[in-house]
């Protein structure tokens, strides 16, 4: 049950219902963490925007590759929602329910290769220990592995916004709807 008044799809009038209307139709469906935002719809638009932008938009990051970020993040943020929803979004391009589960257990029983072994380490260590990023430099090996600095800024959107999606999802109760993660638009 989430701890703040949610307005749900067949009450939401106006504007909201406009921005509900909108998203079902490019997304394929309304989640919970678009309702969770209802009291404040301006807050949902944003939120699409920052999100399209960092998971869709060009990238020589891989869509896989950015839903593989999301999953290790909420794992370690024990942020089962997410977890959920970006598990399968991941398995949409892995086709591997088995090898996702293993991510979102342990990254390194996941058969990953070098680069997003180093950008899931790069993910939890950004999560878990913020501060160490100042201490050292922990782009060089992912450079090493090949990733331009493009692609460390995209990474580290990808960490950002997770962290940021985790805690609204943790602290206002957003609950994992029935079949998560399915009648997506990927």
């Amino acid at each position: 049950m989430p701890n703040i008044k949610v307005i749900q799809l067949e009450e939401a009038t106006g504007k909201l219902r406009d921005i509900y209307d909108d998203l079902i139709e490019k997304r394929g469906k309304l989640a919970a963490i678009h309702t969770i935002q209802s009291l404040n719809p301006d807050s949902i638009i944003a939120h699409m925007e920052l999100y399209m932008t960092i998971m869709f938009s060009h990238s020589p990051l891989s869509r896989a590759q950015r839903e593989m970020i999301a999953v290790v993040v909420s794992a370690a943020n024990g942020c089962e929602y997410c977890q959920q929803h970006h598990g399968a979004a991941l398995n949409n391009y892995w086709k591997d329910e088995i090898r996702v589960q293993m991510l979102r257990e342990n990254y390194e029983t996941a058969g990953l290769n070098e680069a997003d072994t180093l950008l899931c380490k790069y993910a939890i260590g950004l999560t878990l220990h913020p501060d160490d990023f100042e201490k050292e430099n922990r782009t060089e090996r992912l450079r090493q592995a090949g990733l331009n600095d493009r692609a460390i800024l995209d990474a580290t959107l990808v960490v950002a916004y997770f962290n940021f999606v985790n805690r609204i999802v943790l602290a206002l109760g957003v609950e994992t709807e029935e079949k998560a993660g399915e009648g997506y638009k990927y």
